[in-house]
């Protein structure tokens, strides 16, 4: 088994499709692409009635972008690449005709972010707390923001995006990211369970429609997105980025 990877499996007739990284399960390039596929190719199999996307682990959810990588990054066709990747994730949940189901274990930070919110369904724990730290790192959440904002509203969005604060999951619950949170993952588990059997207990095509209906205002995300990832994959590029990534990467080695 290797530190990073994406997996998936059929139960039921629900896709679980699992990734990991080894830090806070944060997202590289090759894993947001294989991420990407791996949802649209479970998400055209007609056995499949619903997809369940989760991370490995019992702590953090996703940490986002993978630093190490930023980091790395000196071109800005290599910059758009890698934001581009998080656009594909994201457009690949809207777009598939299944529904998607977000488990959200732990604390979550940026992209993971954008996962939760492109959620038809999402659960989560009283510790998945949620914060927009890209403005830490000198960029913004420009790629994930049309996600959020369907969400949360583009005030709330707005406030999320320059405090970089975390919201409680009880916060979540209250502005629509989460449709249930539960005071543990075990019990959280026993509930998603619970409704996974529902979901594979329904016709197809009603769940292809529902998914259909609460899509239908966002077919301009795809607009979106090439001057979304061109923000931040400009600004990703600048030295004062560059510094801010390694001072987060130090205290975060220090704690």
């Amino acid at each position: 088994m290797t530190d990073e990877f994406v997996t998936s499996e059929i139960k039921n007739q629900i896709s679980i499709i699992t990734f990991e990284t080894p830090k806070s399960n944060a997202l590289p390039g090759k894993i947001l692409e294989k991420l990407a596929q791996t949802i649209l190719d479970e998400g055209s199999k007609k056995e499949v009635k619903a997809i369940l996307l989760k991370s490995a682990g019992e702590k953090s959810f996703c940490g986002g972008a993978s630093f190490d990588e930023l980091l790395e990054i000196e071109e800005l066709e290599t910059s758009k690449k890698f934001f581009g990747g998080f656009a594909k994730v994201l457009n690949a949940m809207r777009t598939c005709r299944k529904i998607v189901v977000v488990r959200v274990q732990g604390k979550t930070t940026g992209g993971g972010v954008g996962i939760a919110c492109a959620a038809d369904y999402c659960f989560g724990t009283e510790n998945s707390a949620l914060a927009l730290t890209e403005l830490n790192l000198g960029i913004g959440p420009f790629v994930i923001g049309p996600f959020v904002e369907r969400k949360i509203g583009i005030a709330a969005f707005s406030a999320m995006a320059l405090d970089a604060e975390f919201r409680s999951a009880e916060w979540c619950l209250n502005h629509n990211i989460y449709n249930s949170i539960s005071n543990s993952i075990e019990e959280m588990d026993l509930k998603l369970e619970e409704f996974l059997n529902k979901l594979s207990s329904r016709t197809s095509e009603a769940l292809a429609l529902i998914k259909k209906v609460s899509w239908e205002n966002s077919a301009h995300f795809e607009k979106l997105m090439p001057e979304r990832i061109e923000m931040s994959a400009r600004l990703i590029l600048e030295d004062s980025a560059k510094a801010n990534i390694e001072k987060i990467k130090e205290r975060l080695r220090n704690k």
